[in-house]
């Protein structure tokens, strides 16, 4: 999250309701201004999940996500259609399977398009950017880049596709991470790794 005392800004939902719930009591706890936007970085079920255990926050994503959530919306959301989905399709079973093992219930459950959406760059309240970058990872892949605080929010905009979509030849797309690299911005953070300095996301890209 991006703390502001005129409202914070999250970076994706969590992967669950429950997972949310766990969100909003650290910021809690931890005395933090309460969220007043939710920017989803892309589409995909583990970003945007929770997004129904904030019903009072504006969901902001790129309008690329926002027909994609539409048609995830509609489906009919439940342990026993994740299983015949990957008994039709195996590919999806990693997915899939972690989306089970994420849900405690299904009741008060909803994917949640975006309220507002982008084309390109969206400036929010408070200076906070958000840019579309796309990429074969998700079309709607956005980062956030935080210009007071140096970081770069990068969703998993350079990762390659997901796993039931994926072909022999993808991986990660460097060309892109090497463009995303930029002297104002000292930090980059993705989804699911470590934060990297950019002295350390140089070298790795020049090793």
């Amino acid at each position: 999250m991006v703390a502001d005392d005129r409202g914070s800004v999250i970076v994706d939902a969590g992967q669950s309701p429950a997972h949310a719930r766990q969100i909003q009591a650290a910021i809690r706890d931890t005395g933090l201004p309460p969220a007043r936007r939710l920017v989803y970085t892309h589409h995909h079920w583990d970003h945007v999940w929770g997004a129904c255990a904030w019903p009072e926050v504006e969901v902001i994503g790129h309008v690329a996500g926002r027909e994609l959530l539409e048609a995830e919306a509609a489906r009919p959301w439940s342990h026993r259609y994740l299983r015949d989905e990957v008994r039709a399709n195996p590919r999806l079973g990693p997915s899939f399977r972690a989306r089970a093992l994420a849900m405690e219930g299904w009741e008060d459950f909803a994917v949640v398009p975006p309220h507002t959406t982008f084309t390109d760059e969206l400036t929010l309240p408070g200076g906070v950017r958000l840019r579309h970058v796309g990429g074969g990872h998700a079309p709607d892949s956005t980062v956030v880049l935080v210009p007071d605080s140096g970081v770069a929010l990068l969703g998993d905009c350079f990762y390659p596709p997901p796993f039931h979509l994926r072909g022999p030849d993808d991986g990660l797309d460097v060309a892109m991470l090497h463009d995303l690299l930029d002297d104002d911005y000292q930090w980059y953070v993705d989804s699911h790794g470590e934060p990297t300095t950019l002295t350390q996301a140089r070298h790795l890209l020049s090793g």
